[in-house]
């Protein structure tokens, strides 16, 4: 402080945007997760790394085209249908990613972006208002039941209460 003679203040704490105890720290471990995210490399093997296309894409040879047993085509005919269509499915979906990939990656990031953004900004704070004015709502409505209904019913309750309904069977 004496080689500063207007120092900022700074809390026991830290400061809020650098805070300098291990508490306060999660901030900037959420911030670098963040970066890394962001940053991260791609894995140019694994593709689906989370199975999303399991159990819906089965474009295999083996799982479009299979013949029973007995009713076999000549070996010359599968090995060329099989490198036919394995050689076309490859090249074609190359040419289609290549041609509506990009474009399409585009309109999927501004749609998930636009669906995140009213996520985060409209359904969520909607939902919060809706809950909290709901709240002051349902305790008057609570306060209504318990003060004119609760006694109208004890009072039936207490009406029916000493009737005793017997079922004799006839033979």
């Amino acid at each position: 402080c004496k080689d500063f003679p207007h120092s900022p203040f700074i809390r026991k704490q830290g400061n809020i945007y650098k805070p300098n105890n291990k508490a306060m720290d999660s901030d900037s471990v959420t911030e670098k997760t963040l970066q890394d995210l962001h940053t991260k490399e791609i894995d140019l093997v694994n593709r689906d790394p989370k199975h999303l296309n399991d159990h819906v894409v089965k474009v295999d040879f083996e799982d479009v085209i299979a013949e029973p047993p007995g009713t076999y085509s000549f070996d010359s005919v599968w090995k060329a249908s099989f490198t036919t269509f394995t050689v076309t499915k490859y090249w074609c979906y190359r040419l289609l990613t290549a041609l509506v990939g990009i474009p399409l990656a585009l309109v999927w990031g501004i749609f998930f972006a636009i669906l995140s953004f009213l996520h985060i900004w409209a359904v969520v704070p909607c939902v919060k208002s809706y809950l909290i004015e709901i709240h002051c709502v349902s305790r008057v409505y609570s306060i209504c039941i318990h003060t004119f209904c609760d006694p109208f019913f004890e009072a039936v309750g207490k009406c029916f209460a000493k009737v005793h309904v017997g079922f004799t069977k006839e033979v």
